[in-house]
């Protein structure tokens, strides 16, 4: 349903930013506002899926995706599915090259697509579960990226053994779709919500130390963009991974 492909986005050389010969107060207060320029957008994204996601689960529209009748799934649904991976790509392979304006764009139309993939959530789980998963993850991912903001602790290290973390969950689900075993997919979830957990931790660092290299740049808007992206693929699948490990089936 969701899209589990995730790739992670990446900046070019981005080791921790060393701002020499700024003052603290103007650094400290550029950086704030560039990270909450990164969190609107992040947080934006999130509204509109749901928002999509509700209007399709509550509406006719649901029919465009699943038949009603078969429960056969649609040419649309599976456009949704694998749209958004697409996205992801062409805006990390061409982000060099295109608009501030044409990356926002793309940010929007993925957030959107993976509504209409969220809706189908309503066919599997309870609303009740849905929303509860849904509130955790909000209050684990504010805690969390809170932490990799202000921890001191360098987490560039790390990027390496998330990355293997995320081809080795994407392989054992692949695996478990022949197998479909109940204990394995638990496993598969518990250890999804704790991968995205500490990317959420990495990702916020990494954000952090990208606007020392792009401050005043024509290139900061893009890595606003970019960073909210991280940061909302995050979210979106702490989400999904939580919702499957507690969620009430219907």
């Amino acid at each position: 349903m969701a899209n589990q492909f995730d790739p992670r986005t990446s900046f070019r050389g981005a080791d921790p930013a060393i701002a020499v010969g700024v003052p603290t107060v103007a650094r400290d207060a550029g950086l704030r506002s560039y990270m909450l320029k990164v969190y609107n957008y992040m947080a934006s994204g999130v509204l509109l899926t749901g928002v999509v996601a509700m209007l399709f689960a509550n509406s006719s529209l649901m029919s465009l995706l699943v038949n009603p009748a078969t429960g056969q799934r649609s040419i649309l649904f599976w456009v949704a599915l694998f749209a958004p991976l697409g996205l992801v790509m062409w805006l990390g392979m061409g982000i060099n090259r295109m608009k501030t304006s044409t990356a926002q764009a793309i940010f929007w139309a993925y957030a959107g697509l993976i509504g209409v993939q969220f809706s189908t959530l309503f066919l599997a789980f309870t609303g009740t579960s849905i929303a509860q998963a849904f509130f955790a993850t909000a209050a684990g991912f504010a805690g969390l990226s809170l932490y990799g903001y202000t921890t001191k602790r360098d987490l560039s290290g790390m990027g390496t053994f998330f990355v293997m973390g995320v081809v080795g969950l994407l392989v054992a689900m692949l695996v478990n779709m022949f197998l479909h075993s109940s204990t394995m997919e638990l496993l598969i979830s518990c250890v999804g919500v704790l991968l995205f957990a500490g990317l959420t931790v990495y990702d916020t660092q990494k954000i952090k130390s990208v606007y020392f290299q792009v401050r005043g740049s024509d290139f900061a808007g893009k890595a606003v963009v970019m960073g909210a992206l991280n940061l909302y693929m995050d979210f979106i699948n702490m989400f999904l991974f939580l919702l499957r490990f507690m969620g009430d089936r219907r």
